[in-house]
């Protein structure tokens, strides 16, 4: 068993997507992987070390289809948008989320989440930090004869520390620090290659407007919000001294909110996500080799060993596309293939949240993201109650796509609340 197969077998498991295939050269025009017209799109999804870094942490969230980078502040904000802690209406919370992940396919993986904020005394900052968790199970490592090497239980965390600040009355900024470890193979030798535990420090930033008390007719109220968060902007990842560094999941999250008090005792929410990860699509690739780099030749899209700073700007138009062998054997890229493509790599989160006397919540969500890029196609469900100084949350996720490992995917979050409403001013 090599290191390589190790690590893309452990990060692809819990990356939740569905195929890892590479973009391909079509003969024709037909995807020699599905068998579809290549017109619809070509199989070319995009992998990075640390993946958990993108799993929906709290069951909030979680039951509204993974959106949260507007939606209203809590202890959780720090993973979907940091800034919003500086409108947070407690003075300070601390939440812990736990899930079992992926049981359709393994019975010991899950996701532990910690985390708790404080506002500050001026009332327009807060500080924040969070812990989060993602225990791999356990896995065999055995030599080229199968014999048993030792036993292993892989694990990663990343450690947040935040900060926000409001900026007016409607405004915020935030950042966040984060530590990260990836502990895949334990030190484990293979090949003569001595393999070492991934690490790296990453920075969010993130912005947040927020626009209260918006008059709807005679007798209702309003609350719109937009939040932007450009999360895990970080160092690449190794596991080994000589092996290629990876990126980490840099992500673009960007979306609105808008909240209805219908009356006294009843409120509705409706919040939307827009993601895309910031990260080098992965090019079509030739079979002559580079004398210079000893690298394949890149026949559409750009070449992924760049920089982080390169990597974030250049995923913007990086997609190669579909790419066709003509009748001799050079190749073409199909008209409008790489504008669709780049779209294609925006996924969707949408969300709806009711409350009942701010005690009882109903919440529902979908999730879109285009087959050729992962497939994670699902809705959720969630609930979740107040009372005094105490939150319970809970959400399921429905697949929409066949044998998909997130079905049934549960998520709890236990949350306390201290020192009851804050005195936040309300804006003039």
């Amino acid at each position: 068993m090599t290191l390589s197969f190790v690590r893309n077998a452990l990060v692809l498991s819990v990356s939740f997507i569905a195929s890892s295939a590479r973009a391909q050269v079509s003969t024709g025009c037909i995807n020699q992987l599905t068998g579809q017209d290549c017109k619809d799109g070509v199989l070319n999804t995009i992998t990075t070390a640390v993946p958990f870094l993108m799993i929906s942490v709290d069951s909030r969230a979680g039951g509204m289809g993974d959106a949260g980078v507007a939606a209203s502040p809590d202890a959780n904000s720090i993973h979907w948008n940091p800034s919003k802690l500086a409108f947070a209406e407690n003075d300070g919370e601390f939440m812990m989320s736990y899930s079992p992940w992926l049981r359709n396919l393994v019975p010991d993986m899950s996701l532990a989440y910690l985390t708790g904020y404080k506002r500050l005394g001026n009332k327009r900052s807060a500080v924040g930090a969070s812990l989060r968790y993602f225990n791999l199970g356990s896995i065999t490592f055995t030599d080229v004869n199968g014999a048993t090497i030792r036993d292993f239980k892989p694990a990663e965390f990343a450690f947040d520390i935040a900060f926000a600040q409001q900026f007016g009355d409607n405004f915020s900024g935030g950042v966040a620090i984060r530590y990260v470890n990836s502990n895949l193979t334990g030190g484990i030798s293979v090949q003569g290659a001595n393999s070492k535990a991934g690490q790296s420090v990453a920075a969010d930033v993130s912005f947040y407007f927020v626009k209260p008390e918006i008059e709807l007719g005679s007798s209702k109220e309003g609350t719109f919000a937009f939040g932007i968060n450009v999360s895990n902007v970080g160092a690449k990842m190794s596991y080994t001294e000589t092996s290629n560094k990876d990126f980490i999941p840099t992500n673009l999250r960007i979306g609105p909110s808008f909240k209805m008090e219908l009356d006294q005792y009843n409120s509705i929410a409706f919040n939307l996500d827009v993601n895309k990860l910031l990260v080098p699509t992965p090019p079509v690739y030739g079979t002559k080799i580079d004398p210079v780099t000893n690298e394949r030749e890149v026949i559409s899209g750009r070449n992924p060993n760049v920089g982080v700073a390169s990597g974030i700007f250049g995923s913007f138009n990086d997609a190669p596309g579909v790419v066709t062998m003509n009748a001799d054997s050079t190749y073409s890229v199909l008209p409008g293939s790489q504008w669709k493509e780049e779209m294609r790599e925006v996924n969707l989160a949408g969300g709806f949240e009711y409350w009942y006397a701010g005690q009882f919540a109903f919440r529902t969500g979908y999730f879109w993201e285009h087959y050729t890029k992962g497939n994670r196609k699902y809705f959720t469900l969630g609930a979740g109650v107040r009372y005094s100084k105490f939150a319970l949350d809970m959400s399921y996720l429905i697949a929409n796509t066949q044998r998909s490992p997130l079905a049934n995917t549960l998520r709890f979050t236990l949350g306390f609340i201290f020192d009851g409403k804050g005195d936040r001013k309300k804006p003039q």
